[in-house]
């Protein structure tokens, strides 16, 4: 994936801007420094999208470039491939994250396999956007956490963006890709709003940032989980703490070396998500970090993630979802040089 913005992106001063803000510029640069890029799906036109990420592109660049799709996701993803063999770069979206199942098959069996079918002679440089997680009180098919369907496909790349800023580079980057790109939004994070300069200096694509330094135990987090480990990172400090925090932004390729070396100088780690423990992609990264770092643990790598149940109701997701407590807990839970970490009070 390429590492850096376009030689065409402007920055300008920093200013505030949400995650739902700095995606509609991405989009709206894209589109406006390259005619092959298209955006479409269900309602990003004429609406805006259902969380209005796509609002006013379709009056700005019109209705052959931004358009609204039947409502069949297979459809969708299977024209975008079309489109990408033809030498277009389509955007899509999947409104929200459980929505995108009925076109699986064609991201599986199509879209990933298709530059390595055709011996690289036919690339697909395609994105699918998915708005992923919970956290907003959404019901069934509205809070998933799919990554890992993802993540285990050969062939498709996989980003989540935890901060705006992030958000802007990582999908400008994901747009110029020749590979198809799985742009996984944390929809609980899209009103977030930072103060920032959108395409200035950004990391590149594939490297993990150090959110917060510390020597104590890291936090490996990524998505709409990096806003509560840096959270629980800070609440720990009460407790004598200090906890560094590492976001991913990429979960496939993988970092190993920033990850990595964060471990071997803490000593223990730490990795939350919202989906559920049991084959998670949090069991892939405790593995690589074992892996890596057996010598330099002391203590096992531990997880908290979503409970392994279906997503509960609206009412009830507070306590699936990962909080500051739970992450608090999993530190407790490790082992010091040469005691127990004391009991820690409720925060």
């Amino acid at each position: 994936m390429t590492a850096t913005l376009p030689a065409t992106a402007e920055a300008t001063a920093a200013t505030p801007v949400t995650m739902a803000g700095a995606l509609n510029r991405a989009l709206a640069d894209a589109l406006a420094e390259d005619e092959r890029v298209v955006v479409f799906g269900e309602d990003v036109a004429t609406l805006g999208g259902v969380f209005r990420v796509t609002d006013g592109l379709a009056d700005r660049f019109g209705e052959r470039r931004v358009f609204d799709t039947p409502l069949a996701e297979s459809a969708i993803v299977g024209t975008a491939i079309g489109m990408a063999m033809a030498g277009l770069r389509p955007v899509v979206e999947m409104q929200f994250d459980a929505f995108a199942y009925p076109a699986f098959e064609q991201v599986t069996s199509h879209l990933a396999k298709l530059r390595n079918r055709t011996r690289g002679r036919v690339g697909a440089p395609v994105v699918i956007r998915v708005p992923y997680g919970g956290g907003i009180g959404g019901v069934e098919h509205h809070s998933d956490s799919s990554e890992a369907y993802y993540t285990h496909t050969p062939g498709l790349r996989v980003v989540a963006p935890g901060t705006p800023g992030d958000a802007y580079d990582l999908l400008r980057a994901a747009i110029d890709c020749p590979d198809p790109v799985v742009f996984l939004e944390p929809k609980r994070r899209y009103w977030s709003k930072e103060t920032t300069t959108l395409g200035a200096d950004p990391l590149p694509v594939d490297r993990a940032a150090v959110r917060r330094p510390g020597a104590d135990v890291t936090l490996i987090a990524y998505g709409g989980m990096l806003a509560t480990a840096l959270e629980a990172a800070e609440a720990a400090t009460e407790e004598g703490w200090d906890v560094e925090v590492v976001d991913l932004r990429s979960l496939s390729p993988f970092d190993d070396e920033t990850v990595t070396a964060s471990v071997r100088r803490t000593g223990r780690a730490v990795v939350v998500h919202e989906a559920q423990g049991f084959g998670g992609y949090g069991a892939e990264v405790a593995a690589r970090v074992t892996e890596q770092c057996f010598h330099h643990l002391a203590a096992p790598v531990l997880r908290v993630t979503g409970l392994d149940v279906p997503y509960p109701p609206p009412r009830l997701e507070q306590h699936h979802l990962p909080s500051v407590d739970r992450v608090l807990d999993a530190i407790a839970r490790l082992q010091w040089d040469d005691e127990v970490v004391p009991a820690r009070t409720e925060h």
